[in-house]
């Protein structure tokens, strides 16, 4: 796998809850959508590991095309077909 797969085209929300720790799926091939569920093992992918800084909703990225990784920065926007 080169590349992640697109695990959807829209963001999905998700309450974040302050200092729990998440791991986002960064390959697209987790059937656990948008957390890690072990299916990069293999790949050049690692999960991004991170601690909510604060209790809120967010939009993770789904397409995996993000530059702020975990969270959708709208390059969804630009995936053709």
């Amino acid at each position: 796998m080169d590349k992640a797969y697109i695990a959807g085209r829209t963001p999905v929300r998700v309450d974040l809850v302050k200092g729990q720790k998440y791991a986002w799926c960064s390959c697209g091939a987790s059937e656990n959508q948008p957390w890690c569920d072990g299916s990069h093992k293999g790949t050049k992918f690692t999960p991004t590991v991170f601690v909510a800084e604060e209790t809120k909703s967010v939009g993770m990225c789904m397409c995996k095309l993000s530059e702020k990784p975990q969270f959708c920065d709208g390059n969804h926007k630009r995936i053709k077909g």
